[in-house]
């Protein structure tokens, strides 16, 4: 990962060393505090490690504070267009407000959400996105990646320059070279902890694509300190999708990885089942590790040598490996609980 300041939200560390984020947000009325709380619970559960809610008028201060008193993630309030309002947030229980420099006033007005953070010992996160551009940056270079990576660091740099270092920086567009290509821009230029999502991203299934696509790239990259997947529905979706691009980029672990191979002419076992079935044992023995499950020798232990176990099949055998070394060979009915016995003693 890039090196990036370590900024505190709430009971957690964003930037630095610290592990990259999973965010959510809630789509209840803010002022609907029972509701909000049950789907604040339920992201918990799911695994969101922050939440962002809606803090749009002034009654949301008594449900913030609330809703602060019951949860135990770190509360983020989304303010738009009302520099008093993410005062107000902040004031009534957020740990970090999310303020966009396009619609927020001003200079004068962001520093006075600066200071009254930095009075409050809470974080600011500047975001970015391609529908509040500041009019200047907007009238010289367009919606591009140029002009949302030169707001952002103009921003920043603004915040810093006022003596107030607790401020994340988010780029989103929903553009996904766009957004990919604005997001390095800044990680170049500025060592302020990035939020990393592609905004507006749709539906379910193009939303997981979207995301998995420019996610993944900056992942890769060394970019991205918090992450969130945006997907239009319920925000619990969110958090899986999240944790699985975080998983296939190498960055943290959730799950177990079961590898299998696409099958072939050559296949005689039964793949898919088979690696659905490896896939359920690894979760109820809670076993994070990398099984295979391959259709032939073909695919057997040579290329699947680098998985803690597998298994391959072949006429009506099949042969359980580990780290590539043969373990032992089966009748196809019999390898599962071999599969199960070894993992139990060695994992």
């Amino acid at each position: 990962m890039k090196s990036t300041r370590a900024v505190r939200v709430g009971n957690v560390v964003i930037g630095g060393d610290n592990p990259v984020l999973i965010q959510s947000m809630t789509n209840t009325d803010t002022c609907d505090i029972d509701k909000t709380l049950a789907q604040i619970e339920a992201l918990t559960a799911a695994g969101c490690e922050a939440v962002r809610c809606t803090f749009n008028n002034a009654e949301c201060a008594d449900a913030f504070k609330q809703i602060k008193k019951s949860i135990d993630i770190p509360l983020i309030a989304d303010v738009h267009f009302d520099h008093e309002l993410a005062i107000l947030a902040l004031q009534n229980g957020a740990d970090k407000v999310r303020i966009n420099p396009g619609n927020i006033g001003g200079q004068a007005e962001l520093e006075k959400v600066v200071q009254c953070a930095k009075g409050l010992g809470k974080a600011i996160r500047v975001g970015v996105n391609s529908g509040s551009l500041e009019k200047q940056i907007q009238d010289e270079y367009g919606v591009s990646a140029k002009a949302l990576a030169m707001s952002a660091v103009n921003s920043v740099r603004f915040v810093h320059s006022l003596g107030f270092y607790d401020v994340v920086a988010s780029i989103k567009s929903s553009s996904v070279p766009v957004c990919v290509e604005a997001c390095r821009m800044f990680a170049e230029q500025c060592d302020a902890p990035q939020h990393i999502g592609i905004t507006e991203a749709g539906t379910y299934n193009n939303a997981i694509i979207k995301s998995a696509v420019g996610l993944g790239a900056l992942l890769l990259d060394g970019i991205g300190d918090t992450i969130r997947v945006s997907i239009t529905g319920d925000p619990v979706y969110e958090i899986e999708a999240a944790q699985r691009i975080l998983q296939s980029a190498g960055i943290r672990t959730f799950f177990p990885e079961v590898i299998s191979c696409p099958t072939c002419g050559r296949t005689k076992i039964d793949v898919s089942e088979l690696a659905e079935k490896v896939e359920a044992i690894l979760q109820a023995e809670n076993k994070r590790i990398t099984a295979a499950v391959m259709g032939c020798a073909v695919n057997g232990p040579g290329e699947a040598k680098h998985a803690d176990i597998g298994i391959a099949g072949g006429g009506k055998k099949a042969a359980l490996f580990a780290k590539g070394e043969l373990v032992g060979t089966y009748e196809q009915g019999d390898v599962l609980e071999a599969f199960t016995s070894y993992i139990r003693q060695n994992f």
